[in-house]
């Protein structure tokens, strides 16, 4: 039987101190110096027939990676190692917003509400008919010109009139050769002159 029974993830925050023999409130130094001690203790090197000894160290390394790590500590300490997989998971700025959102009294806010309203049918209709609809949405007041969108193609067309109203044409082939003046170099008149 290869596989391998997963560990039940835990909210207490306890077990990575148990390995690291020490208790819930240490210390940095503390647990400095108890990783260093255990780690000496159960190196590979210093027990190269205990294959015990390397999983051992194995999870020394792991609690002192998490606990020397301060984001990661707090949210072990608060939440434990199902916050830390939540953290994984969602990101360490999300592991409070997601264990308040799955406490008791969220879910039964949310079930309230949704018993309240119909099943949210109340806010979908609501919603609907004031903004998709029109026939709710609210007027603007009289004496204001109403937004209104205008085609990409009659705006060119505008800035095109424009431009020749004032004289100016646009720019619109590129110089084909470096002999070429245009109207940023050179001559003072606004004309741009080709070969072609």
């Amino acid at each position: 039987m290869a596989e391998q029974r997963q560990r039940a993830l835990s909210t207490s925050g306890q077990a990575l101190y148990e390995i690291l023999a020490l208790e819930k409130g240490a210390t940095h130094d503390e647990i400095k110096k108890s990783y260093r001690k255990l780690a000496l203790k159960y190196h590979p090197d210093k027990n190269p027939d205990n294959p015990e000894a390397a999983e051992k160290f194995k999870e020394i390394n792991n609690a002192h990676a998490t606990l020397t790590d301060v984001p990661k500590r707090n949210i072990y300490d608060k939440y434990g190692s199902l916050g830390l997989y939540v953290a994984e998971q969602f990101g360490e700025e999300n592991v409070n917003t997601y264990f308040m959102l799955s406490s008791w009294w969220a879910k039964g806010l949310f079930a309230v509400c949704g018993l309240l309203t119909g099943c949210y049918l109340c806010c979908c209709l609501c919603c609907c008919f004031n903004c998709c609809c029109g026939k709710c949405k609210p007027k603007a007041p009289e004496g204001e010109q109403r937004e209104f969108c205008v085609s990409p193609e009659d705006l060119e067309e505008q800035i095109k009139n424009d431009m020749e109203r004032d004289g100016e044409t646009p720019i619109v082939l590129q110089p084909t050769n470096v002999t070429e003046k245009t109207q940023l170099i050179g001559d003072s008149h606004r004309s741009y002159h080709t070969d072609s």
